[in-house]
């Protein structure tokens, strides 16, 4: 995989990169696991914003990953790895040994024709999916459980990875890509190796026009507005905000304020929150 420069056309083109490979560039996805995908990003049932500046962007296909990856103990191959514009990493669009097909998110090193099987009893290799018990430690995991056969819900994004600490009175100690360290039920399924298009992070989009095709619409600092549209607004020029903290537009905290809700259930699980940034 290489990321590449286009060539110098106009000022947007100067230092806009793209990922050149990694992935079939001329294959189609797969007609059967794609449908339409409606546009309802960023406002609610009723129509309203409920997150502000998305909303517009290209026409997109979804493709149905399967994350729950409920066929065990049936070999399959890899026919294609593909680029999905739903996500940062690639996915791979596999053939079970009885035919039928699939998509799942692809691997760092995923090619065609390479081999792999969803079982309890898996052999521990790079793209073979098995339960946590079984993973030796220092392993590298991604698309990990957190209920047994819910799916994989945590680490899917391009280039991450979790490493197996340790497997104990039936959980298994795991390390997330941002530090933090929780436990897990041991029997809860995880994919060995590293997820795909690990250079995805230096991407440069190089202008505007390209984040709306993403479906980013333009963003504007509240200090810039006016004091009825903002508490960081007013004064003349480029002035301090004039608050001890920063706030949202609707005045709350913003900036180092703690979200994660006090009581929720899987906060006991956390055995070591991730590492704050040191203030100066």
């Amino acid at each position: 995989m290489a990321i590449k420069i286009r060539k110098i056309k106009n000022n947007g083109t100067r230092v806009m990169s793209f990922v050149a490979s990694g992935f079939d560039k001329k294959k189609k996805p797969e007609k059967s696991l794609t449908k339409g995908k409606i546009r309802k990003v960023g406002r609610m049932s009723t129509g309203q914003i409920s997150t502000r500046h998305r909303g517009g962007g290209h026409k997109r296909k979804f493709r149905s990953i399967d994350f729950r990856c409920l066929k065990m103990d049936i070999p399959a191959q890899i026919i294609s790895v593909e680029k999905d514009p739903n996500r940062s990493s690639f996915i791979a669009l596999i053939v079970f040994a009885d035919g039928e097909k699939s998509y799942i998110l692809a691997w760092q090193g995923a090619q065609e024709g390479k081999k792999m099987i969803f079982s309890e009893k898996a052999e521990i290799k790079i793209g073979n999916r098995t339960v946590l018990k079984r993973i030796p430690v220092g392993t590298e995991i991604f698309n990990i459980e957190m209920k047994p056969s819910k799916g994989g819900q945590i680490v899917r994004s391009a280039g991450s990875a979790a490493i197996v600490m340790a497997n104990e009175n039936g959980f298994t100690q795991i390390q997330m890509p941002s530090s933090e360290i929780r436990i897990l039920p041991d029997i809860c399924m995880a994919t060995i190796g590293r997820v795909s298009n690990i250079e995805h992070n230096t991407i440069t989009i190089g202008k505007a026009g390209r984040k709306r095709w993403m479906g980013r619409r333009p963003q504007v600092r509240g200090k810039v507005m006016n004091p009825i549209d903002h508490p960081h607004g007013g004064g003349e020029g480029n002035q301090p905000i004039g608050l001890k903290h920063p706030k949202t537009l609707w005045g709350k905290p913003a900036k180092g304020v703690k979200t994660r809700k006090k009581k929720r259930p899987s906060g006991k699980y956390i055995v070591r929150r991730r590492k704050s940034k040191k203030r100066k």
